[in-house]
């Protein structure tokens, strides 16, 4: 019997065929929300990014660690029979299934779909691949650099005169991930009113060309590709950083009233009535002269005095913060985004929290992030009922 208080998808086993980051980023979420992650690993490999470092911490790698808590990792050779004859064996008692290999390669291990889902008709099985499960890229492989090239991302992303430039997180494989999540929460939704699983597939680039929103309405719409703004916004002014005396800021000024305001606190009124800056449709037009202006105001005074006269206005502003400031940000630290838990070799390992809080069916980090093959013992003998020979036998052929 499932109890929900360990999470709204307390009972719900997901087989973990994932590796690198959107993926298991997904499962992680997940497993965040209470279902059961059991985590596929090539055995003496394991996922890539177990060898991304340093930084390593108990043999283990930050990269490995931020994405993988709250899951139980077995050791399967998919390339042996015996190997895939335990992961179908498997997939016959999960609820879900995640992959994200190339087209075709599940089929070819006698994995594929059709083959899962005849033995069992509830599983839900989620594909995510880089550029989608047909089509003329399917066979190509999709890592998150490679993506945000190819969709558009990186051609929006730097300074106007400067070159492209990547995010400085693997912005899409995150958005992927957590559009898969959200989708297998949705079918899992549908299997109770349907009584059947069914398939999901997406990708890296679907994810990306969603994720343009108004950059690609803009050129949609307007027929204007768009460029690199820097911390600007197209068609929102005054929206950006500033230098100030000593470090830098962001402002938002995304209304007329914030505008009045704006102009308020910084002590210059008269912006705000200027008709070439009165409404946000002038100020994008005389870009150029207002920021100007506010350029040499904004190195008068240093980022203590302006944040505190844009604050006193309510007008959305920040500080640029550094990552360390961030984790030691007291917001951060009273809304639990900052987390430990024990782990078997690295000891105490902190970690961002969870995002999204649930009062009646909390989410909680209740694994630290798994050595290679740690719980292969535990969940053939839970999921499948193996006996401890048949466990030694499979060890002996190296096929867990």
């Amino acid at each position: 019997m499932s109890d929900l208080k360990n999470g709204p998808l307390d009972g719900v086993r997901v087989l973990d065929l994932t590796r690198v980051l959107a993926g298991p980023y997904c499962t992680m979420f997940l497993g965040d929300l209470g279902a059961e992650i059991v985590k596929v690993e090539q055995p003496g490999v394991g996922d890539d990014t177990r060898g991304w470092g340093p930084p390593f911490a108990g043999g283990e790698s930050a990269y490995f660690l931020c994405v993988n808590r709250n899951k139980k990792s077995v050791t399967i050779d998919l390339k042996s029979a015996d190997g895939a004859a335990l992961v179908r064996r498997l997939a016959a008692n999960a609820d879900v299934l995640i992959e994200n290999f190339l087209p075709g390669t599940m089929e070819r291990f006698g994995l594929g779909e059709e083959n899962l889902r005849a033995t069992n008709p509830k599983l839900i099985y989620a594909s995510l691949t880089g550029f989608g499960a047909d089509g003329p890229m399917c066979d190509f492989p999709g890592y998150d650099l490679i993506v945000q090239a190819w969709g558009g991302l990186m051609s929006i992303t730097g300074m106007p005169d400067g070159d492209p430039t990547k995010v400085g997180v693997a912005i899409i494989d995150l958005v992927a991930g957590l559009m898969l999540g959200k989708s297998i929460t949705a079918a899992l939704f549908a299997r109770e009113k349907i009584g059947v699983g069914q398939r999901i597939d997406t990708s890296l680039l679907e994810a990306e060309v969603a994720t343009l929103i108004n950059a690609g309405s803009n050129y949609l719409i307007g027929g204007k590709v768009p460029g690199r703004w820097g911390n600007a916004h197209p068609t929102i002014v005054p929206y950006q950083s500033f230098q100030t005396a000593d470090s830098y800021l962001v402002i938002g000024v995304a209304s007329e009233g914030i505008w009045r305001r704006f102009c308020q606190a910084i002590g210059k009124i008269e912006l705000a009535d200027d008709p070439r800056f009165a409404k946000n449709a002038n100020r994008v037009e005389n870009r150029a002269a207002l920021i100007t202006i506010l350029t040499e105001m904004f190195r008068s005074r240093d980022n203590e005095t302006w944040l505190r006269l844009l604050n006193e206005a309510e007008v959305p502003c920040a500080p640029i913060q550094t990552i360390d400031q961030v984790f030691a940000a007291p917001q951060v630290q009273h809304r639990d985004m900052l987390v430990e838990v024990e782990h078997p070799t690295a000891g105490t390992v902190r970690m961002a929290g969870i995002p999204v809080k649930f009062s009646a069916t909390p989410a909680s980090v209740r694994l630290p992030p798994p050595l290679l093959g740690q719980h292969t013992e535990e969940v053939l003998k839970s999921w499948l009922g193996t006996d401890d020979k048949t466990i030694t036998d499979l060890k002996r052929k190296k096929v867990v």
